[in-house]
């Protein structure tokens, strides 16, 4: 019988920017992230009604949401901004939310041209390898 203290949990990451979202599921298991999609909803109803709808298919037991900073670790607005976002899919969806630094997801990704398609959710994936590599 599984121990429920330690049940594998299925945990949805988001890269928040202000014109696309990247997503990436995975699970404490495997220890594995997989991008999903990038949403690119043009007001914040729409960004929400494609979170929901990926909520309902994948029903995670926490969220994880990668939070941007200056290289010092300083914060910018798109910290509060996604610190919001953060808040807000709590909020909403009444789901745990852990943060995890994401100063240089977005940039070890760039040079990769196979990821320019798709950067925001794989940005997402790299966000959840860091949780499971650093709360796992």
């Amino acid at each position: 019988m599984p121990d429920p203290i330690n049940k594998p949990m299925t945990i949805l990451a988001f890269d928040y920017g202000t014109r696309r979202v990247g997503v990436a599921v995975g699970n404490t298991e495997t220890k594995a992230s997989q991008a999903l999609k990038t949403i690119s909803a043009t007001n914040a109803d729409g960004m929400f009604r494609e979170v929901e709808s990926l909520l309902k298919e994948w029903q995670p037991d926490q969220i994880v949401v990668g939070l941007p900073a200056h290289p010092d670790g300083t914060e910018h607005e798109m910290t509060a901004r996604a610190k919001r976002f953060g808040n807000q899919l709590h909020g909403r969806f009444n789901l745990p939310v852990i943060w995890v630094d994401e100063r240089y997801t977005s940039a070890v990704l760039e040079g990769d041209p196979r990821m320019h398609d798709n950067l925001d959710a794989h940005s997402a994936a790299l966000i959840l390898e860091q949780y499971f590599a650093e709360y796992q």
